[in-house]
């Protein structure tokens, strides 16, 4: 038994806590904890937080295993603080049948079992205009939402035509399915790389997926869900013409929820200098002004959620021109860290932290409460290293920061 004495919670109040190290459950990362049973230790240092929900990863199961599976996605999620993740239906094969879904999820279970974490996971199913009738063979219970690519990305699944999307909203709305959207408009985007066909530096991808091409995706899902009454969650929005149109549809009382992701509020088009390859993603990096609205998004209220966006590829993908480069990055084990030391620099409030990473997540999806939680120690700061990190691929586009807020130890309810 080890007994810490004088742990902060997210209220300012203080508890002890007791931890039995042979407990199911349990995960200690930290070396400094004693390894024998007993010990009493202040823990003034410490601070408790609700197992954190990331409504958003992509741990490439199956088909893409050599970049991640949920072995070494649920060792990273868990060492991020996270004991609940979403994961997205963009896989080889694309998650887009019944059968297909319950093939994954008894992959899951298998590399869950071999992990022996009790990662809590919930799964998107991926709209496909070929398959509409699947729709109608799940019930809602069987998947957190539908995920609509309105705009390329990593995978085949694409719904750019005004048919597909107003079939899919219509179903979605008879069967009270939540949407959520990749939220970017695909002719705009082809419309940008023909201007831009003999580049092959990463720094052009912000030219091409501009805010723009952002923003009349997401003027077309508001309208879409207006007209079909359906849930709409917007995933990692990135730019201030898509802020202005969710305040509106939240000023109008739609049921319109906003996701943004770490990298859009820790890095910038001026990231592209050192990172190149590895500083890619849908959508892309902005200018430091976009940065900014986020923040105020974020503290305002008018953002909802932080998701990850966890989507890992290897050293050798990312070195490769742009037009080879596969887009994404792998975040869920920096997030937490990266928030908090935000929340000591006066950037963000703890109580939005855990509004953004657990409360709210948690009733947009409609999660059970649970009473899992993580320690992290707020007095030791570590720089990131890629190479420690749990994911498959070992590297971290905030390679070399130094950040505090590292979780020590989680704790599942069992």
């Amino acid at each position: 038994m080890i007994k810490l004495n004088n742990v902060a919670l997210p209220d300012g109040r203080r508890e002890d806590i007791v931890l039995e190290p042979k407990a199911p459950g349990l995960f200690i990362f930290d070396q400094h904890l004693p390894a024998r049973s007993e010990a009493e230790l202040d823990a003034s240092h410490l601070l408790k937080l609700p197992g954190l929900i990331d409504p958003h990863v992509h741990f490439r199961t199956p088909g893409q295993e050599y970049k991640e599976n949920w072995e070494s996605g649920s060792l990273a999620a868990i060492r991020g603080g996270y004991t609940t993740v979403f994961d997205m239906p963009n896989t080889h094969p694309s998650t887009i049948t019944v059968e297909r879904l319950a093939a994954k999820k008894a992959l899951i279970a298998s590399q869950l079992g071999e992990a022996q974490i009790p990662l809590r996971y919930q799964l998107f199913f991926g709209a496909d205009k070929r398959h509409f009738n699947e729709l109608a063979r799940l019930a809602p219970k069987d998947v957190v939402g539908i995920k609509v690519f309105m705009g390329s990305s990593t995978g085949e699944l694409l719904m750019d035509d005004d048919s597909s999307l107003h079939a899919l909203f219509a179903l979605a709305g008879h069967f009270n399915f939540l949407v959520a959207v990749h939220a970017e408009d695909e002719a705009m985007i082809a419309a940008q790389k023909a201007l831009f066909t003999k580049c092959t530096s990463h720094h052009v991808h912000s030219q091409i997926r501009t805010p723009e091409v952002a923003a009349r995706a997401v003027k077309k899902a508001i309208d879409l869900a207006r007209l079909y009454q359906v849930r709409l969650y917007i995933l990692h929005v990135s730019s201030i013409p898509e802020l202005e149109l969710i305040q509106a549809a939240k000023a109008e009382g739609l049921p319109v929820y906003a996701e943004t992701c770490p990298h859009y509020l820790f890095l910038t088009t001026e990231t592209y200098l050192h990172l190149q390859g590895r500083a890619q993603m849908n959508p892309a990096l902005r200018d430091p002004k976009h940065q900014a609205a986020l923040w105020k998004a974020l503290n305002s209220g008018l953002i909802d959620t932080i998701g990850s966006d966890h989507a890992p590829h290897t050293l050798e993908e990312k070195a490769h021109t742009y037009d080879c480069c596969p887009s994404g990055v792998p975040g869920i084990e920096t997030t937490l860290p990266l928030l908090y030391t935000a929340c000591t620099e006066g950037r963000l409030s703890l109580s939005r932290l855990v509004q953004l990473t657990h409360t709210q997540p948690r009733q947009i999806f409609e999660v059970q409460e649970l009473q899992d939680f993580v320690l992290i120690d707020t007095a030791r700061k570590r720089h990131v290293v890629g190479a420690d990190l749990a994911t498959r691929v070992k590297w971290s586009p905030y390679e070399g920061m130094e950040l505090t807020g590292w979780p020590i130890a989680v704790q599942f309810q069992i």
